[in-house]
């Protein structure tokens, strides 16, 4: 009776880019002013930051709908490598003030959408 798999993979899609399209749409509405500043200090194009308006929004309407989610989610999973590498690379062996992995959200996101990679869709979604 509970068993349904295609429900499941919708409830971990709408997680997942419910959750990143917020950071999206803060992006959106405040710049990216301090991922250029990021790219900069390592070296890289300022102008790339813009990419990220791929990842945290177009990507999360992709996995939402359910039209080529598996690219969407290869789009997230290459771009919380690039927020751990250029943000977050001093925090991979740490623990945050609760007790849990420092990089436990950016985790959440990687390793959800790399799951999404694998189980594709579901039913519910997009034709395409």
């Amino acid at each position: 009776m509970l068993e349904n798999a295609d429900l499941g993979k919708l409830i971990i899609r709408l997680s997942l880019g419910g959750l990143m399209l917020f950071h999206g749409i803060a992006k959106l509405l405040h710049g990216v002013g301090f991922i250029e500043g990021q790219l900069a200090s390592h070296g890289l194009p300022a102008f790339l930051a813009y990419g990220v308006y791929i990842g945290e929004v177009i990507a999360p309407l992709m996995i939402i709908l359910g039209y080529q989610t598996r690219i969407g989610a290869l789009l997230i999973v290459f771009n919380m490598l690039v927020a751990i590498v250029l943000v977050h690379s001093h925090q991979l062996l740490t623990l945050g003030s609760s007790g849990g992995w420092a990089l436990e959200l950016q985790g959440f996101f990687l390793f959800t959408a790399l799951a999404v990679v694998f189980l594709g869709p579901g039913r519910y979604k997009l034709k395409n």
